[in-house]
């Protein structure tokens, strides 16, 4: 029976495997953009159609679509994707429950370890949207902040869609974190809510081509 030792080294080459797996793939969807939602959404909910048109007009705009590759939002940002232009990909996290790849994804990389999935999220996409969702979105928007907060990554838009739902956690973050001095005003600035794809779409695509015609940074920050 191997030893715990040798069973983490083993884990070494498993983890190493998924990031050159991800990478491979991941290397010509650019320009992408990483959706994230829940997966308990309904079809027939309107999150869900918010998810499919936010997306599909992202998809026609050139943009591939980056999810979880789940069900629920994740599915109809997919599903969205195969409307428009972009590619749609899906990058499903292996779970003891809930989760199977969706049909709309047409290119799905599976993976054991949220740390390099999430890693595969930021790498190749100049933008995140956040539909609804629950601890799991959570977790990725905020990852996405603290990089873009510590610049650790080459700034990119991040949005919340949806500032029904969204906007009990923003005047939380302003009445709490912002009155208690944990984050500065600049913080506040480093994500946007909206309830309008259009804007999701002209304010991704600004920063795009603002991008584009930028050098690129010479600081060990991570870029695609």
């Amino acid at each position: 029976m191997p030893d715990r030792q040798s069973k983490d080294t083993w884990s070494v080459f498993k983890i190493m495997g998924e990031f050159v797996e991800g990478f491979e793939t991941l290397r010509s969807v650019w320009p992408a953009v990483s959706v994230f939602g829940s997966a308990r959404v309904g079809r027939n909910h309107s999150y869900y159609q918010n998810a499919v048109r936010v997306s599909q007009t992202l998809s026609e705009a050139g943009f591939s679509i980056i999810t979880g590759g789940g069900p629920g939002i994740m599915e109809a940002a997919n599903l969205g994707a195969n409307r428009g232009e972009g590619r749609s990909i899906g990058l499903n996290i292996r779970l003891p429950f809930e989760q199977e790849p969706n049909q709309y994804a047409d290119t799905i990389i599976h993976f054991n370890y949220f740390f390099a999935r999430k890693v595969m999220f930021v790498k190749y996409a100049c933008g995140f949207v956040a539909l609804p969702g629950g601890f799991g979105t959570l977790d990725e928007i905020f990852e996405a902040l603290t990089l873009k907060q510590t610049r650790k990554i080459h700034d990119f838009p991040v949005i919340l869609f949806g500032t029904a739902y969204w906007g009990g956690l923003v005047d939380w973050l302003t009445d709490r974190l912002l009155n208690d001095k944990m984050v500065s005003k600049r913080d506040l600035k480093l994500f946007s809510v909206t309830d309008d794809p259009d804007e999701v779409v002209e304010t991704i695509r600004h920063h795009y081509k603002r991008r584009r015609r930028s050098p690129r940074p010479t600081d060990g920050r991570e870029t695609p």
